[in-house]
């Protein structure tokens, strides 16, 4: 018996097998052991994973999920399901690194990448789909549309490479929106440590006003004197890189602790 999807999850079964093994060879399986996939559904990339010679671990809260689950993929052990990820403690319950991968419910996906940022020093890779919107402004580049709060933020921890585009009639049932499928790779910046809380709102106050200049834009949080004469401030947000809005960032942080 197949699982009643539910609208209140945002559940849309993918039913391509091809398109579920592709996103699921778009993982590296590589410095890790563990995988966790997010929202598996009736498990069409479940079963591909199995297939990897790696751990995987599932967080589900659908319990007729669950149930399906466990009937027809024997190998996922009971201690192998965590429930909901948005509340998982990831360095309690793995300790280590592990991947994340998913067809992600588009009602929580924004949620589902900052969980991914706020515990990415034990996530170094992430695979999955997201409304095709949500995947696009996720891989934002500067001096686009799609290029916002959502790609500074994330970028600042990960690569992100948008891989390819999932339409409408290989879902079931199938969603109003074509979906994107994203790859996130841990990246080497540095320079963010102790001032996360700063930096997001900046990008958070740049972007509320992007057709503004960042003079303006940032005026609500109040300009610190060492920074009124900054290049950035004669800018727009959407013109700014990730790695220039963390050392904007850091610029303001060091005139804020000045005697």
């Amino acid at each position: 018996m197949d699982v009643r999807a539910k609208k209140h999850l945002g559940q849309h079964f993918l039913t391509d097998q091809n398109i579920a093994r592709n996103i699921v060879d778009s993982l590296s399986f590589e410095g890790y052991k563990k995988v966790l996939e997010v929202g598996p559904g009736m498990g069409v990339l479940t079963k591909f994973l199995l297939e990897k010679d790696s751990e995987i671990y599932v967080a589900e809260i659908d319990n007729e999920s669950i149930d399906y689950l466990k009937k027809h993929y024997p190998k996922l052990e009971e201690q192998h399901f965590v429930g909901d990820f948005l509340k998982t403690d990831i360095s309690t319950v793995f300790g280590e690194e592990l991947a994340v991968i998913g067809n992600f419910p588009y009602n929580i996906s924004s949620q589902i990448l900052f969980k991914i940022i706020d515990n990415f020093q034990f996530i170094p890779e992430m695979s999955g789909m997201f409304q095709k919107e949500v995947a696009e402004r996720t891989a934002g580049k500067p001096r686009t549309k799609d290029y916002g709060i959502l790609s500074v933020l994330v970028q600042a921890y990960y690569d992100v490479e948008y891989l390819f585009t999932v339409h409408e009639n290989v879902f079931n049932p199938p969603p109003k929106v074509k979906s994107g499928v994203i790859r996130m790779t841990r990246n080497l910046k540095e320079g963010l440590a102790g001032n996360e809380v700063l930096f997001k709102q900046i990008v958070k106050a740049g972007f509320g006003q992007r057709r503004k200049k960042m003079s303006n834009a940032l005026k609500v949080l109040g300009i610190p004197e060492n920074m009124k004469s900054h290049p950035f401030l004669d800018i727009r947000a959407e013109e700014l890189s990730v790695a220039d809005f963390i050392a904007f960032a850091n610029k303001w942080k060091s005139g804020l602790e000045l005697p």
